[in-house]
């Protein structure tokens, strides 16, 4: 059903409208979410439940408005800040709706359950920040790093922890912003920021023990480079097993403003060490490819060879080596 279909059952439905909510995904077609459903699902209070006639007759009419499956009632008492008007119905909010999904752990609501975490996310990027600090943490710390696909460098993670009051609009993910944008919030964020620890593993390390866990070096040493000692920690997909609580947010650049900033430092600190090594190693175009494989730098490869900054392991230097046999610098 679509959201034309499920107001249409629901007109047609023996209940006053100020008796119930639409929750679940009838709820989310109604507020532009997903585009259809095969269930209504309506929620009253228990007193209004309790009261309804539930005759053979008047159940067979519930069924008759089924589509493949049905309308159901449910008795719940929902806060009223739950609930917001859409059609001249009372619906259960985007919020909400998340929420009982998260619970009810469903298998085929993975995807939808990320779709809608990341649009509250959108909507408020301190979500996450504010939920632990409704049980009483202050020091809540974000954790991401940059570098992993690269040919050359380092990986590089940093650890950020921010006051209650941050306020740094246009701050998201890294790698969306432009390289302008995101050293004036790199600037911002280093002067609003509680602490700031930087980790940072070599390509030596890389190759010896294999970009993921090098990548969680950096990110361990990131937060024992801390100032401060985080309460929790907010991290960007990554499990981490250490001693301080965390919690693994996938795409969590876009979903935590505190991780956003963590991205922003270890992307403006991993691009000013490649500036570096551009100015010893131009031909390789590193201000302009950060060690990505681009194009001019596998040519660059092919006709300088590497130099020692290049990560053994990854092809196509790796290739390079399994030909030449050796580094030319």
């Amino acid at each position: 059903m679509n959201k034309d279909e499920i107001l249409k059952k629901l007109d047609s439905l023996p209940l006053k409208k100020k008796d119930y909510i639409i929750i679940g995904d009838s709820a989310l077609v109604l507020q532009g979410i997903i585009e259809k459903t095969d269930n209504i699902w309506l929620s009253c209070s228990q007193e209004i439940y309790d009261h309804i006639d539930w005759t053979e007759e008047k159940a067979d009419l519930f069924h008759h408005l089924k589509c493949n499956n049905y309308i159901k009632i449910i008795p719940h008492q929902f806060e009223k800040n739950n609930i917001l008007k859409r059609e001249n119905y009372s619906v259960l909010n985007i919020e909400t709706c998340y929420e009982v999904k998260r619970l009810a752990n469903k298998k085929e609501d993975k995807k939808l359950l990320e779709k809608l975490d990341l649009l509250l996310s959108e909507l408020d990027n301190t979500r996450y920040e504010n939920k632990l600090r409704q049980k009483g943490l202050k020091l809540i710390a974000g954790v991401d790093e940059v570098g992993r696909g690269p040919l050359v460098g380092p990986v590089v993670a940093a650890c950020v922890i921010l006051p209650e009051k941050f306020n740094l609009p246009g701050l998201t993910d890294s790698k969306k912003l432009s390289e302008k944008k995101r050293n004036i919030l790199f600037e911002e964020i280093k002067k609003q920021a509680l602490a700031i620890g930087i980790g940072i593993v070599d390509e030596k390390t890389i190759d010896e023990v294999n970009i993921y866990e090098a990548t969680k070096m950096a990110m361990k040493e990131a937060i024992k480079n801390c100032p401060l000692k985080p309460e929790h920690i907010l991290i960007d997909a990554m499990p981490l097993n250490i001693e301080i609580p965390t919690t693994s947010l996938i795409k969590g650049d876009l979903k935590s403003i505190t991780i956003s900033a963590a991205s922003v430092i270890a992307k403006v600190t991993r691009d000013r060490m490649l500036y570096e090594l551009d100015q010893k190693y131009p031909m390789y175009d590193f201000k302009g490819n950060k060690g990505y494989p681009t194009k001019r730098h596998i040519e660059a490869i092919e006709k300088y060879g590497i130099i020692k900054e290049h990560r053994r392991s990854y092809e196509p230097v790796r290739k390079y080596l399994n030909n030449h046999a050796k580094s030319k610098i």
